[in-house]
């Protein structure tokens, strides 16, 4: 059984809630769960010491028993100084993309013609 570490929705709409709970892995996202490690409330100010409660000393044995982590949830495990997240880097990410590239081709080419034209 692969287990994960993941956040399950809770609160009303438009007023998000989560629960940090340890799951299978094949179970929805809000149904059934082994155990709930903590919340975490994203309407609070990112400085709010009650914006991640996370019983810490359990994740630590969730993680060590093998249960993988998700990519958020593994951010306030490495706030919490019970995982290493490593830093990414996607140096492509602010690269535009092909169309953009083939219309500022296409600007260039006729401010070169324009400007050709202007000097003869």
């Amino acid at each position: 059984m692969s287990l994960k570490i993941r956040l399950a929705r809770a609160g009303t709409k438009k007023r998000p809630f989560y629960h940090i709970v340890v799951a299978d892995a094949r179970s929805p996202r809000d149904g059934r769960f082994i155990e709930k490690l903590g919340t975490f409330n994203p309407l609070l100010d990112k400085t709010a010491e009650n914006r991640v409660v996370l019983n810490a000393e359990r994740a630590q044995h969730w993680v060590g028993v093998g249960a993988q982590p998700t990519d958020r949830v593994l951010r306030f495990l490495d706030a919490a100084g019970v995982a290493k997240r490593e830093a990414r880097n996607n140096p492509n990410k602010g690269e535009p993309g092909e169309k953009a590239k083939e219309r500022a081709e296409e600007k260039a080419a006729k401010a070169a013609a324009a400007a050709e034209g202007a000097a003869e």
